[in-house]
């Protein structure tokens, strides 16, 4: 009886240092551990800083995809990214008769391949300073590297900063944006 509770003991003690090893492979989001484990939909619901996404995705119909095998590289606008645009834009966006812009907007914001920071640079430095992106939703962002910092100008002209590289998932890769990434018009 001893040897089995010790074993069972030993087997819950490697799951929770792995559990807990996977976490500390990826920095914090929002006030929250990001699990490797996890899918994008799973750990963005537990990041304070991006409800509104949650939320958009929610409401765009996205989550299944996102939740998804992959991979998937998503540039994830905090909700101060959100909050930046005009006043009553987010709530225009989620009434039901926009979900067209609403999914649009969105997937701007998805590439349908895993690409690490150190990726996105090893392509703009390739291309000379600057690395166009097509994402899942048709847009074309131009990636930019410059004093270790990656940017992203999206078709309306926006520049959002890449605030938090490489957070790992197990259908991908989340790249924390300072700015919402807008399609052309």
């Amino acid at each position: 009886m001893k040897t089995f509770s010790k074993a069972l003991f030993a087997g819950c003690f490697a799951l929770t240092t792995a559990g807990a090893a996977l976490a500390q492979d990826n920095p914090m989001v929002g006030g929250a551990a990001m699990f490797a484990d996890k899918n994008i939909v799973e750990n963005a619901m537990n990041s304070a800083d991006h409800t509104t996404l949650v939320a958009a995705v929610k409401a765009a119909g996205l989550a299944e995809s996102l939740q998804g095998e992959g991979p998937f590289t998503v540039f994830a606008p905090t909700n101060a990214a959100f909050e930046a645009l005009p006043a009553g834009t987010v709530e225009t966006l989620l009434k039901p008769e926009n979900k067209e812009t609403l999914v649009k907007i969105l997937t701007c914001h998805v590439v349908g391949a895993k690409a690490l920071a150190a990726d996105v640079k090893k392509m703009v430095a390739d291309d000379g300073g600057k690395h166009v992106i097509e994402t899942l939703g048709g847009c074309k962002i131009t990636a930019e590297a410059k004093e270790g910092m990656v940017t992203l100008t999206d078709e309306s002209g926006g520049v959002a900063s890449v605030t938090i590289a490489d957070v790992i998932q197990s259908n991908g890769v989340i790249h924390v944006i300072d700015k919402v990434l807008l399609p052309a018009g």
